[in-house]
């Protein structure tokens, strides 16, 4: 089976309860848009955030954008309703925040299937927990249960430093260890990996910094605030021109009858192995994905 690679460079959270904001994610050049009805929607607002995110998705017309909406966890007096409402709704996937254990998926996955849920519909996860980091590799592990359906895990380093203690600074020292060993349980399980979000969205050089560490640590893409923070993240998070001549370049080589059989060929004065041409199918992938949406 082919791998299909899909462009999860940006994330944008919008608020659920801001009518204005689900129409402008119309328009906005976003990889995926996550409608939130947890932290950036009040109590007193979640059932109207609730409708109006009901309402969007259902009216679609938000193009090759992957939707996604975080429900508030089955614990608080909204989870069960909005998990409900996000099923009947029809995004690409539900975001569910807080997952501590399998355990939290596997309920999730469950309630969706009582629902009539598409096996379409997938699950993202929020990392943002001490006992989340503690068994970050058996979550990472559902990726390669289809009954499960989780295609992607997402870091809440807020949150993190907030259960932690741990101070988010620049170069985040402390919180590097856990964003390693998320992109490693999520790598483990096949699955994909976002950023955590960069709070201060008037820091363009500082925000750049960060998209700049995040693709250096291996991630996917990153989670964003503020619409202004999509240009750089897309800069940071696609693969140049330079990466993608080079990975067709290999792999052209390697799809050469008289290379069928080698692990490691001389492409351009420069050793190459086969696994480089696999990784460098990917960044084909996503290049020619992005194109392809315009």
């Amino acid at each position: 089976m082919t791998a299909v690679f899909k462009p999860r460079r940006s994330a944008l959270y919008m608020p659920g309860s801001n009518a204005r904001a689900l129409e402008k994610a119309r328009t906005l050049d976003v990889d995926c848009l996550i409608l939130d009805l947890e932290d950036a929607v009040v109590p007193d607002a979640k059932e109207l955030a609730r409708t109006q995110i009901v309402d969007a998705v259902s009216a679609g017309g938000y193009g090759e954008r992957e939707v996604v909406v975080r429900i508030n966890g089955l614990g608080t007096p909204w989870g069960e309703d909005d998990l409900a409402a996000a099923v009947k709704a029809g995004p690409d996937a539900i975001l569910v925040p807080k997952v501590n254990n399998p355990a939290d998926l596997q309920r999730i996955a469950h309630k969706l299937s009582v629902h009539g849920a598409s096996h379409d519909l997938k699950l993202w996860a929020m990392m943002e927990t001490p006992e989340a980091m503690l068994n970050a590799g058996a979550i990472g592990a559902c990726g390669k249960d289809p009954e499960v359906r989780l295609s992607c895990v997402v870091m809440g380093t807020n949150d993190l430093a907030k259960e932690t203690r741990a101070r988010l600074i620049p170069g985040r020292a402390a919180m590097t260890p856990w964003l390693m060993t998320c992109l490693a349980a999520a790598r483990a399980g096949g699955i994909d990996i976002l950023d955590s979000v960069f709070n201060a969205f008037q820091d363009e050089e500082g925000f750049k910094a960060e998209c700049a560490q995040g693709v250096e640590m291996g991630m996917d893409g990153k989670t964003l605030i503020h619409p202004k923070q999509i240009g750089p993240c897309h800069a940071a998070f696609s693969p140049s021109e330079e990466e993608v001549a080079w990975a067709r370049r290999i792999n052209a080589e390697f799809d050469k009858p008289e290379n069928a059989d080698k692990g490691a060929i001389q492409v351009d004065g420069k050793m190459v192995e086969r696994l480089h041409a696999e990784m460098g199918r990917r960044a084909i992938a996503i290049a020619d994905a992005i194109v392809a949406r315009g």
